[in-house]
């Protein structure tokens, strides 16, 4: 089966964006321009193939999981592990939380693979593949059978997602630098572009990491197509994020990435399905220069700039307010004219089937 053959629609539709360019026009003419707004607006129309966008049910989900090359000494190995960062979610002692509240967001951490054992919780979501991967400087970080196991995961986890509103961050030790490897493989990006927290990061530590991830690269170098660069490369959270993008987008899901892990995901399912891509914007919670280079893969920059230095989820919980605004615009203003025949998106039946027997499948 070819991999990209479409299982997600383009969101490319003439007619509906000439209706919705008009609509916004007659808007700004009435009330003046709202900027950004506007071409987000439009988007989000063409999303939903639909003169009137309208969101349901935001889900803010967060995929944790354990990295095994964070036994080399990473710059944020010696953070708070990751099954006590959860818990701190999961009990609102994190900014992340409360704020996911004030807007309303439902929150889930999905346990793709931490390394321990989490106690049971309402807003935890067990999809444990394995007790976090191996060293990818030493080994492949996943089996290919785990890695389509952790796919076919995020792939039933978007199946059962409610609304068609989701946030996608990673929470784990060792998330950003299996992330940079998968961007460095898969988009030939400069490794130190992606390693770098920033310029002002000490060249000795920088040059650490370095040599770390070429070691890496260099041990899989065969690993070139994307599931197997995932399986070599990344992590437990990517994957289920690859799988879960994958369905999210087929049903015309808005998908908020932020984060190096998520851009990472989104690289993946993009080679897998290109219009993937058509569904997301870019948020970001930190500052760290390896994000610019990730976003500028897409061409794009963050919704948000508010020199945030939090989790990734964080930047996106922010600007969840803007994109309502956006989609207001169109469903909230009244318009001077009747409003031509709205546009329906046809069933995606075939493309969910055709991408569960994808999962299904051995091969990638």
């Amino acid at each position: 089966m070819q991999p990209s053959r479409s299982l997600v629609s383009p969101t490319s539709h003439p007619h509906l964006e000439r209706e919705l360019a008009a609509a916004l026009r007659r808007r700004s003419l009435a009330g003046g321009s709202l900027g950004e707004l506007e071409p987000l607006a439009l988007r989000l129309g063409l999303m939903q193939r639909t003169l009137k966008p309208q969101f349901s049910d935001p889900q803010l989900l967060v995929f944790a999981a354990d990295h095994g090359v964070a036994v080399e000494n990473l710059a944020d190995a010696e953070a708070t592990p990751t099954h006590e960062r959860v818990q701190r979610l999961l009990d609102g002692r994190l900014p992340l939380a409360g704020l996911a509240r004030a807007q309303q967001l439902e929150l889930t951490v999905i346990d793709c693979g931490v390394a321990a054992e989490l106690k049971a919780h309402e807003q935890l979501m067990m999809r444990k593949i394995a007790h976090g991967t191996r060293n990818a400087r030493l080994t492949a970080a996943m089996s290919a059978e785990q890695c389509q196991a952790a796919m076919r995961a995020g792939m039933q986890l978007g199946y059962r997602l409610r609304g068609n509103f989701s946030i996608y961050a990673s929470l784990g030790v060792g998330a950003d630098f299996s992330a940079a490897l998968v961007l460095c493989r898969l988009a030939d990006c400069p490794l130190p572009d992606l390693l770098a927290s920033s310029p002002q990061m000490p060249r000795p530590e920088l040059s650490r990491l370095v040599k770390l991830g070429q070691a890496a690269l260099l041990r899989h170098h065969e690993a070139v197509e994307p599931t197997t660069a995932l399986a070599a490369l990344g992590g437990f959270d990517i994957a289920v994020m690859v799988g879960v993008m994958l369905v999210a987008s087929s049903r015309r899901h808005l998908l908020v990435i932020d984060g190096l892990a998520a851009c990472a995901a989104l690289l993946v399912a993009s080679r897998i399905a290109p219009a993937v891509t058509d569904y997301c914007v870019f948020c970001r919670s930190h500052a760290h220069h390896g994000l610019d280079q990730a976003l500028h893969l897409f061409r794009a920059t963050a919704l948000l700039e508010l020199g945030l230095q939090s989790m990734d989820g964080t930047g996106a919980t922010l600007a969840w307010p803007m994109i309502r605004c956006a989609a207001a615009l169109l469903t909230e203003v009244a318009d001077d004219e009747p409003a031509p025949g709205d546009e329906t998106f046809e069933s995606v039946r075939g493309d969910l089937d055709a991408l569960e027997r994808f999962g299904r499948s051995s091969t990638y």
